[in-house]
């Protein structure tokens, strides 16, 4: 029972408890008021933790906590001061004599007044039907305030949170709402003012702009920094009673949850509990955004898309944001409430919610659960034992619900596009506009001088882990807000990255941004948040090395435009992908973009302003000296072929490069690819040729080795040299489970020059095998809907371990999750699945299947579910 419902319980039982003292009133007459004035706020407070009966009793009070405490203070004035009240009321108790005749007779068998109260309430207890008739008695007699509508399904509708709930009203700011208060007489303000008391979080203060006065007459203390607006309703009657009161929060004030409070006539009620969301649709709301199609897309879509696989193979997976299911709001707001800023300093976090750039910069990194009570705790290889892995989840839902149900502890376990579908979640329903972006061959700079090396041996394999690392992938969101703080003209407003995956720390804390795409494209590196670390993810300068067999290190190229490449969210109104590259950089190897990555490290952001002037000037001769060096020798990836005269040129292509849209790898097969080598040299040239295929994760880590080939090949003038490369499923399938792809990389030395050293190498994402749903028939709000699944194992052993998790926001309330029985080579599962949708419009089935070979292979499929 709630806090509310308790106390309304306490405030029925005293109102009845001054019934029955009535009923005695020859032994205590004399005494009743004073003791149960006396004794109200203890027992409020003995009444405050363990629950009471007559629970329905207490719920038609749990209108406030507030109300209910307020009522038993009008009681205890009216039957001292008000003779004609006071003989109304003991009329009506006189007329209750015979009812409860049986309490009575038992009460005067007590002795002291405390025995006496004890008594009475135990008795009061039992009579709940007792309780309610003087309750309604009662209230007729003491109360100032009716009753009020807070018309939930009408303002939500209107504040676009109708799709969270039509229940608990929930508002967004600088928008005004509508509620009804009933008064038991004529409203007239200029004999009784109504004031209304706005309050947010545990220590509410006007200077800190959580908590505001305001009424009507309109009163505005200067000492307010968020204040609310009343007015009637153009069309409202005042010497009715009813008052339609339109509310409006400023387009300024903190988000979270609120109590309302009414002061009318000395008296005082609780008018409403709600939750103030930001406010896209307001242009004096630091989130506003113009264009509905995009409000609609980033803040109202509970779908999307995220890409991953690498900047050749780009793959996308379908993600269930379900930021408006059930508990979602508490499940948030525990997010903010339980960040260490909160436990910190509750007042002042509370007060700093009214900017968006704050609840960013908290979600980042309350999303990941590195010093914190963060949602998801990240692992990158290994077993996973103890949870679900990465590649498991499909929605935000059931991780973000069950992170509440075992009490804030992390769920296991979470990469990058988790935590970014995460907290694209958390930020739609605060009304944060709010996108998934992934960036291809992302660079991790550890140590902040925008260049990353990465070391070979002269057999091909990647020789040793560099603190630096280039990820196949990495997924961050952006969110859409104002950012004075960085300038006052609005230059840096817009999209702002944040990454709430746990990579390095920021001001001492496992979190990222929000850094300014402008000022990432601009280079101006010096602003704040994190832009530095931001801007190396997609502009850093990779230098690749050789290490011979004496230790020795050569450096074979500095690619300028390897970093950063196909940067890709999903596009407005479609399931198309967008490339927005070029809001983070200009084009690549063009004058604006090189003059870009020079200012940027003139802004050195980790030394002293006064330093500054001393040191930018050797960085960038140091800066220039190296672009001169490293154009010596030449890294050609994937289906990049280099017209450079003069130099063997090295070519990696799949079989069938016209067709290689459809002819993907598949997992589950061999795989097949062709090494190309043609020269522009008029001699013929003996070639050593080693080619390493390893098994590689996401970030750009190496977890095995699964082959080598050493070749000797001599490369005739003017000729093309096509090498075959299998690569059997028997080889790889046992390190591919817990991999993400496959690095094929070949270094080619010229026999005769053995300096003339060349490197090629690409990342092989193999494609899953096909699962396919199958619908048939309409699909119907609150009817039975079933699914057929299909899956056929396509590789030549038995799949163990079969598990199939079906989920989908609107359609399904849990991640359900299915045992299967193993699945012979070839065969197929049919698998029939029901369920009851309960959301209409249009939603997204999600399946997975999981087992021993292959981990995690998913379809989704939309349906639009008909009212």
């Amino acid at each position: 029972m709630s806090a509310d419902n308790r106390v309304g319980d306490v405030s029925v039982s005293l109102r009845n408890l001054l019934n029955s003292v009535q009923c005695v009133r020859d032994r205590v007459r004399d005494q009743a008021v004073k003791v149960v004035s006396q004794e109200a706020t203890k027992l409020s407070l003995a009444f405050s933790n363990p629950p009471l009966p007559s629970q329905q009793d207490g719920e038609k009070l749990a209108d406030s906590i507030l109300n209910s405490v307020l009522t038993l203070s009008t009681v205890y004035y009216w039957l001292p001061k008000s003779q004609d009240n006071k003989e109304a009321v003991l009329v009506v108790l006189s007329a209750q004599i015979g009812v409860i005749k049986d309490a009575i007779e038992e009460i005067e068998q007590v002795s002291s007044l405390a025995a006496l109260l004890k008594k009475v309430l135990q008795i009061i207890r039992i009579r709940s039907a007792l309780m309610e008739q003087n309750r309604v008695v009662l209230w007729t007699f003491v109360a100032v305030f009716q009753g009020v509508e807070l018309h939930t399904e009408t303002n939500n509708t209107e504040h676009h949170t109708s799709e969270i709930s039509v229940t608990e009203l929930i508002v967004r700011r600088g928008q005004p709402f509508t509620v009804t208060l009933r008064l038991r007489q004529p409203f007239n303000p200029d004999r009784h003012p109504l004031t209304v008391m706005a309050m947010a979080g545990p220590e509410p203060r006007e200077d800190f702009g959580t908590m505001s006065y305001f009424g009507i007459p309109p009163s505005v203390r200067p000492s307010a920094k968020a204040s609310w607006k009343l007015e009637l309703h153009k069309n409202s009657a005042p010497h009715t009673g009813v008052l339609p009161l339109i509310i409006t929060p400023p387009a300024d004030a903190p988000i979270g949850e609120y109590i309302l409070t009414a002061s009318h006539r000395d008296e005082d009620t609780l008018l409403a509990r709600l939750v103030v969301l930001f406010n896209t649709w307001c242009p004096e709301d630091g989130v506003f955004l113009p264009d509905e199609a995009e409000r609609q897309e980033y803040v109202m879509s509970e779908q999307g898309i995220i890409y991953k696989g690498s900047g050749n193979y780009i793959n996308s997976v379908s993600w269930d944001f379900g930021q408006f299911e059930d508990d979602m709001v508490k499940i948030c707001m525990t997010i903010l409430n339980v960040s260490n800023n909160h436990l910190d300093n509750p007042a002042e976090d509370v007060s700093a919610r009214a900017d968006p750039t704050y609840v960013g910069r908290v979600v980042s990194a309350m999303i990941n659960s590195q010093d914190d009570h963060g949602v998801v705790y990240g692992k990158w290889g290994g077993s996973y034992v103890g949870g679900r892995s990465p590649s498991h989840w499909s929605g935000s839902h059931a991780i973000l619900k069950h992170w509440l149900n075992i009490n804030c502890h992390p769920v296991k376990f979470g990469q990058c596009w988790v935590f970014a579908g995460v907290m694209c979640s958390v930020m739609r329903l605060f009304g944060i506009p709010c996108r998934v972006v992934t960036n291809y061959s992302s660079a991790h700079d550890t140590n902040s001088n925008l260049t990353i090396d990465v070391y070979h041996a002269d057999y091909g394999v990647r020789e040793r882990e560099s603190p630096d690392s280039v990820w196949n992938f990495h997924v961050w969101v952006e969110g859409w807000m104002k950012r004075p703080d960085l300038a006052v003209d609005g230059k840096f407003d817009g999209w702002q990255v944040l990454d709430p995956t746990p990579q390095e720390m920021s001001n001492g804390i496992f979190c990222c941004g929000p850094a300014s795409v402008k000022a990432i494209q601009s280079g101006d590196v010096n602003l704040k948040y994190d832009v530095p670390f931001v801007f190396a993810e997609v502009n850093a300068d990779c230098v690749d090395w050789l290490v011979k067999a004496d230790g020795s290190k050569l450096k074979i190229f500095s690619d300028t435009k390897k970093v950063g490449q196909n940067i890709s969210t999903k596009s407005v109104g479609s399931k198309k992908r967008r490339n927005i590259t070029d809001n983070y950089k200009h084009r690549e190897g063009s004058e604006k973009e090189r003059n870009v990555f020079k200012y940027a490290l003139t802004r050195d952001f980790t030394i002293d302003e006064e330093e500054e002037e001393n040191e930018v000037e050797e960085e960038n001769e140091e800066a220039m000296e190296t672009f001169d060096e490293v154009r010596v020798r030449r890294l050609v990836p994937l289906q990049v072929q280099v017209q450079r005269q003069g130099l063997l040129e090295v070519r990696v292509q799949r079989r069938g490069t016209l067709e290689v849209q459809v002819s993907k790898p598949l997992n589950g097969k061999d795989v097949k690819l062709d090494l190309v080598l043609r020269s522009e040299s008029r001699v013929a040239r003996p070639l050593s040729i080693n080619i390493s295929v390893q098994a590689m994760r996401y970030n750009g880590s190496a977890v095995a080795h699964i082959q080598t080939e050493v070749k000797e090949e001599i490369l005739q003038p003017g000729k093309g040299l096509s090498i075959p490369v299998l690569v059997l499923f028997s080889a790889y399938h046992k390190h591919m489970v817990q991999c993400d792809s496959m690095k094929v990389s070949a270094v080619v030395t010229d026999k005769e020059n053995p300096d003339d050293v060349y490197l090629a190498e690409s990342d092989v994402v193999l494609l899953d095998p096909p699962l396919s749903i199958i619908v048939s028939g309409p699909v119907r709000l609150n009817h039975e809907t079933s699914v057929e699944l299909i899956f056929k194992n396509p590789a030549n052993e038995t799949l163990t371990d079969c598990e199939l998790t079906v989920s989908g926001s609107g359609l399904l309330r849990d991640e359900t999750p299915w045992k299967l029985p193993e699945l012979q080579p070839k065969k197929q599962f049919r698998i029939k699945v029901f369920f009851v949708p309960y959301k209409k419009g249009e939603k997204t089935l999600m399946a997975v299947i999981d087992c021993s070979t292959f981990r995690d292979i998913k379809a989704t499929y939309t349906v639009t579910v008909a009212p």
